[in-house]
C-alpha cells in the first residue's frame, strides 16, 4: 500500500517515516507540509492511504481531505494531531482513523490495517448515508485508557442512561458518553425510538417486541441478546413503530 505524509512540521514527519517500516506491508510514496502541497502530490503520486495533519498553513488538513475525496481514486485519510476536538469533524469528513500526537507504532498500525479495509464503495456509501439524513452527528466519541474512541452511529444498537452517563451499546461492546440522553434524542431524532425514560433504541437494529418472563415488554435486537424493557408509558408508541419497521 502507498503510504503519503502530510505534516507542517518536519520531525513530525520523520517519526512517522521512521515508524511506517515496521507496521507492514507499506511504502511511502509522498509527503507535503501543507493542505495545498498535499493535493498536488497526491495528482501525481496517487496513494491508497494519506496521514494528514489538521493544523497547517494554508489549506488545513481537514479542508484538503474533504478534496482528497472527491478524486476517482480517493485515498483513505487517517488524521494525525495533538488536538482532540477535532476529532467528530474528522469523521464527519470521511477519515478512517484519528491518531492523537505522538503517535504510537502499535496505533498507527491497527490505523493503517483498518483504511487498508476501507473501500471507495464504502466511502461513497458513507457519504450518501450522511446526505440522506442530513443530521446529527456520524459518530459518538468516548476518550477510553488515553485514547479516543470512536462508534459510527448506524452501529449503535441503544443508548442507555445511568445517572451522569449514557452507555453506548455497539458491536464491540459498551462505551460510556456524558452527554444528555434528551439531547441525543433530540438529535438523532429519525435513527432512534424512546422505549424507556432512560432508554433510546436505534429503529434499524430492532428484532421485535416481546415478554419476558415477568410479563413485561421488552425489546430485542438483530445480532445481539439484551432486551430492554419497555415502560408502560411508551408502549403503544412503540408497539405501533415497531409495526411500521
Amino acid at each position: 500500500m502507498r503510504v503519503m505524509i502530510v505534516d507542517d512540521e518536519p520531525l513530525a514527519r520523520e517519526r512517522l517515516k521512521a515508524l511506517l517500516p515496521d507496521c507492514g506491508d507499506y511504502t511511502l510514496c509522498g509527503e507535503a507540509s501543507n493542505g495545498e502541497e498535499a493535493l498536488q502530490t497526491a495528482a501525481r503520486c496517487h496513494p491508497d492511504i494519506v496521514l494528514m495533519d489538521i493544523r497547517m498553513p494554508g489549506i488545513d488538513g481537514m479542508a484538503a481531505a474533504r478534496r482528497l475525496a472527491e478524486l476517482h481514486d480517493a485515498p483513505a485519510v487517517i488524521f494525525t494531531t495533538a488536538y482532540d476536538q477535532h476529532a467528530l469533524s474528522a469523521f464527519e469528513a470521511q477519515a478512517s482513523d484519528y491518531l492523537l500526537k505522538p503517535v504510537r507504532r502499535e496505533r498507527l498500525q491497527e490505523a493503517l490495517a483498518r483504511a487498508q479495509r476501507l473501500t471507495r464503495p464504502q466511502l461513497a456509501n458513507a457519504q450518501q448515508g450522511a446526505e440522506e439524513i442530513n443530521a446529527g452527528r456520524s459518530h459518538l466519541c468516548a476518550r477510553s485508557r488515553g485514547r479516543l474512541e470512536l462508534v459510527p452511529i448506524e452501529a449503535v444498537y441503544y443508548l442507555q442512561a445511568d445517572h451522569k452517563y449514557v452507555t453506548v451499546r455497539h458491536p464491540g461492546g459498551e462505551m460510556l458518553i456524558e452527554e444528555s440522553l434528551k439531547a441525543l434524542e433530540e438529535e438523532f431524532a429519525r435513527r432512534f425510538l424512546r422505549v424507556h425514560r432512560n432508554a433510546l433504541v436505534a429503529c434499524a437494529h430492532i428484532a421485535g417486541l416481546e415478554r419476558d418472563g415477568r410479563g413485561r415488554l421488552t425489546v430485542y435486537f438483530k445480532g445481539i441478546d439484551d432486551r430492554l424493557e419497555v415502560s408502560r408509558r411508551h408502549a403503544a408508541e412503540v408497539r405501533e413503530s415497531v409495526q411500521r419497521l
